[in-house]
């Protein structure tokens, strides 16, 4: 309680309030938690006797110059009185003063400073520094501050408005005047402290005729204990377990969790209290429920799912005329609920984002995105198969909007209606009903919206783009917590805890580097004066003695009190706070805190174990051909699952769009010019007889041709000057490759990205083959252009990595004595692989040439052929008898880079296979 006024005990107090409104008490409190909780303890008092009563009158000091403020604006004072500003338009004129400042033009973000500058003088109002701070001895930052401050005075004295910061001096001017509704009795409950500005409210209130006395939490026996957790983790894991115990003791009981970083902390310290109170919560279809507990900290509202679709929206909206945004931005639009035919069309429309992440950049811009749609649907439309004919329709009504509507200047109020029919040509929030949290969310929106358009009032004209960062600011300052029903566990913040009285209570978080809290003075405000001021956190002195005061009070706020500490953070020890530190140690032991079985545990114990072979699928239909090429052989020996779900599933990774071609692109670019390339010579001989600069002049239409093809699929991959450096780097690359070409013995090219039909072990696929040369004096030979990794051990042993070539050897009419890679990567030009004979090409040697131990088996070309032939159906025939083993060739090797993981689910089956579970 603070110095200066009479006590009054709580009983008496409750007394009181029992009087009803007649008494013309008003109860006033530091914070709004602590408010509802005195009225919640009053209302249950009441209610053992009564079946209904008048509300007691008790909410925060702040709520209280609020609502006389109110009173003196429907009187004849209101001619007198500034208008009150928003937050928003508070901020909007701290950001003019900063701007027209010398020192805002070096600044790097102008909002931030002016939301530092504001803080400041919320600092310096309540401490009443404004007069002590002109004239007195600055550093540059404090300099500065009091010129925003002096231009930020200028412009509101100059329009007659204020802020929340001034409001109690423009009421305490007042508090005379009959039209104000004045308390004869007011209590202050559960301060520990009072600002200066608050001091002189309530003394100005106290001159005008109101009664003030002081109240706080009666004092109580408490058992105190301290105890040391190894690490965060378990301290939330341990408070968990404690507050379901002592509920279930006890399901009237009041309980409180106090956390000094709960803004930190506090999605991790919901999870604990989700897996220990209610365990079946996430499972999807599980009934929701309310929780037993409530986390006092909002979170800023821009971070809820629905309003960020909206701010998301209208970001694309923006596209239509400005920037582009990320395609992972537009990716998660496409999928939300929020958007008009979500519900109606979500398989569609998931199915829309993998197709166009396969063709998109990293950005995409509103009319690119629709039009990319209108593609997608066009071909499935031809293939009967709807592809999301809502969002298309909505995406058209959107960008033709943003077009006609969302360029040149207009006014906040007028940006705010264009917003809102912006959002709602998209068809935002969706068709499907809110539920309860969702609705508070949209309203807490709408009311972000209406703030914006209160800007009118301090800002000018501005762009959709800048009025769109106003938006997405307000969003992200404004904390919101959705109401929620009472429940009996509270988790609070330290500020929140005071004053609040509860059964049980557990503080964690008392490390002695957590514990007092550092200071942490305002850096545009001289420390020295802040310190004079007695400001709580403005020196090491200062933030101790609150603490100190603070850690009292929780001494005295329950029955039971857990004060905890973690032992270690990683490998960093961690010692107790010094406020803690001389009280009595406890063990967890003693706690007595039963152990409560986690979801996982739970699911284990009620199985019912049922085994079946997971291992193998339904076998082909009979001569079915299957798409995918000669992937699936190269799949089916990797690993059979692989194979399966990929090729009879047809289940795969999504794409990541990126900027510029990847390795697979690059590799498909240099295969089309060499095709194209190889179309026109037809020869080693007629290479040999065209001109340098018709060969150039060949490379050059070439390399064109090429890039025109990646282009067909992704318009944004080859632009610009890349366009130029990447025909040069093809072309530098063709030159020296056709040098080796040159070196080769004399040969025709007889098949170029051939379509042939393979047919093994009862699979039939249809592949392409690079190249087929015809050699002179011996049979033909298979090339296989490489910009990667390339060695004939690929094609060697028992389920070869890469069969690609021998099958196409396999499946030649030709009599084929040679099969090579042609590797085309600077600086490693030249072929690699297998002849019946030595010499038919450079690089290319016989088999039991071949530095492989693989090669060993094989003594001959005909023994090479029988051996791929013989694994060739061998993998066919796994294949189409539905063989899906989870069976990597190289173990985690193969795994690395797999997608399937999450289905075929190796990493559990370790798991499993090491409990001793067996295959299940």
């Amino acid at each position: 309680m603070f110095l200066g006024a009479p006590a009054i005990s709580k009983p008496e107090l409750f007394s009181r309030l029992a009087q009803g409104h007649s008494a013309r008490l008003a109860v006033v409190t530091p914070n709004q938690r602590l408010a509802a909780a005195l009225r919640r303890e009053f209302d249950a008092q009441r209610r053992q006797t009564l079946v209904s009563w008048e509300t007691a009158d008790i909410l925060p000091l702040s709520a209280l110059v609020e609502r006389l403020y109110q009173d003196a604006l429907y009187s004849e004072l209101a001619a007198k009185l500034p208008h009150l500003l928003t937050g928003a338009q508070e901020q909007a004129l701290w950001e003019d003063a900063v701007r027209g400042s010398q020192a805002g033009a070096d600044l790097l973000s102008v909002p931030s400073a002016a939301a530092l500058a504001r803080e400041a003088w919320q600092l310096v109002q309540a401490w009443r520094l404004l007069p002590r701070l002109k004239g007195y001895p600055a550093n540059d930052d404090a300099r500065a501050f009091a010129d925003w401050a002096w231009r930020y005075e200028g412009a509101t004295g100059r329009e007659r408005l204020s802020e929340q910061a001034r409001l109690p001096d423009v009421v305490a001017a007042h508090l005379s005047h009959a039209a104000l509704r004045k308390p004869a009795l007011l209590v202050a409950y559960g301060f520990d402290m009072l600002t200066a500005q608050q001091r002189e409210f309530l003394a100005a209130l106290e001159r005008s005729g109101t009664r003030i006395l002081a109240c706080g939490p009666e004092p109580r026996r408490s058992e105190v204990r301290r105890v040391a957790l190894v690490s965060a983790r378990d301290e939330m894991r341990a408070a968990a377990r404690w507050a379901r115990a002592r509920l279930e003791a006890d399901p009237e009981a009041r309980i409180g969790i106090v956390v000094p970083d709960l803004a930190q902390s506090r999605h991790a310290l919901r999870r604990a209290l989700v897996q220990t109170m209610a365990p079946g919560r996430p499972v999807p279809g599980a009934e929701r429920g309310t929780p037993p507990f409530n986390i006092s900290l909002g979170e800023p509202l821009s971070s809820y799912a629905l309003v960020a679709a909206a701010l998301l929206a209208l970001e694309l909206a923006r596209s239509a005329t400005a920037r582009e945004i990320e395609f992972s931005a537009a990716s998660r639009l496409l999928r939300s609920p929020f958007i008009g035919g979500a519900d109606a069309e979500m398989a569609r429309r998931a199915r829309i984002d993998a197709e166009l992440r396969r063709s998109a950049g990293p950005e995409i811009g509103l009319e690119r995105l629709r039009q990319s749609i209108a593609k997608l649907t066009d071909r499935e439309r031809r293939r009967a198969v709807p592809a999301g004919p809502i969002l298309l329709r909505r995406l058209a009504e959107f960008s033709k909007f943003a077009r006609d509507n969302l360029s040149g200047s207009k006014g906040p109020a007028e940006w705010a209606k264009a917003m809102s029919a912006a959002l709602n040509a998209i068809g935002f929030p969706g068709e499907r009903a809110l539920d309860s949290v969702e609705y508070q969310i949209l309203k807490k929106f709408h009311e972000a919206l209406a703030g914006f358009a209160a800007l009118d009032r301090v800002a000018g004209r501005m762009r959709f783009d800048g009025a769109l960062a106003h938006l997405q600011r307000i969003a992200a300052e404004a904390i919101f917590q959705p109401e929620a029903p009472e429940v009996p566990i509270q988790v609070l913040g330290v500020l929140e805890s005071a004053g609040m009285e509860f059964d049980h209570l557990w503080v964690m978080g008392l490390t002695d580097d957590a514990w007092p809290i550092s200071a942490r003075p305002n850096p545009l405000v001289p420390v020295a004066l802040q310190r004079a001021a007695g400001m709580p956190e403005s020196s090491a002195a200062a933030s101790l003695e609150l603490d100190a005061r603070i850690t009292r009070g929780w001494l005295a706020a329950a029955g039971e009190i857990v004060l905890s500490h973690p032992l270690y953070e990683e490998d960093r020890e961690l010692l107790p706070s010094s406020l803690i530190r001389d009280l009595q140690a406890a063990t967890l032991e003693e706690l007595a805190l039963p152990e409560y079985e986690s979801l996982r545990a739970a699911i284990r114990r009620s199985r019912r174990e049922e085994r079946m072979p997971d291992w193998r699928a339904a076998a082909l239909a009979a001569a079915s051909a299957v798409a995918g090429g000669t992937a699936v052989f190269k799949d089916q020996a990797a690993c059979p699952f692989r194979a399966f779900a990929i090729h009879r599933l047809r289940a795969e990774g999504l794409d990541v769009p990126a900027s510029g071609l990847d390795d697979a692109e690059r590799g498909t670019l240099l295969h089309a010019m060499l095709a194209r390339v190889w179309q026109e010579l037809k020869s080693q001989a007629q290479l040999a007889a065209t001109a340098q600069g018709d060969l150039d002049a060949l490379l050059e239409r070439a390399a064109e041709h090429a890039m025109v093809r990646i282009r067909s699929r992704r318009p944004d991959a080859i632009g610009g000057r890349f366009a130029g450096l990447e025909k040069t780097r093809l072309m530098s690359l063709a030159r020296a490759w056709l040098e080796a070409e040159r070196a080769r013995p004399p040969f025709e090219v007889a098949a170029l990205e051939g379509k042939r039909e393979l047919r093994f072990g009862g699979v039939s696929v249809n592949a392409r083959l690079d190249r087929m040369d015809r050699l002179e004096g011996a049979g033909y030979a298979i090339l296989d252009y490489k910009t990667g990794e390339a060695n004939v051990r690929s094609w060697l042993g028992e389920r070869p990595d890469d069969p690609q070539l021998p099958l196409y050897a396999l499946a030649a009419a030709e009599a084929i004595d040679a099969v090579a890679f042609a590797r085309v990567k600077a600086g490693e030009i030249g072929f690699r692989g297998i002849g019946r004979e030595e010499g038919l090409i450079p690089g290319v040697s016989t088999i039991d040439k071949q530095r492989v131990s693989a090669a060993k088996q094989y003594g001959s070309w005909e023994e090479l052929i029988a051996g791929w032939r013989k694994e060739a159906e061998a993998l066919g025939a796994g294949f189409a008898a539905g063989d899906a083993r989870v069976d990597p060739k190289r173990g985690e090797e193969t795994c690395r880079t797999c997608e399937l993981k999450p289905l075929c689910r190796i990493n559990e089956r370790a798991v499993s296979v090491g409990r001793g579970e067996g295959r299940a």
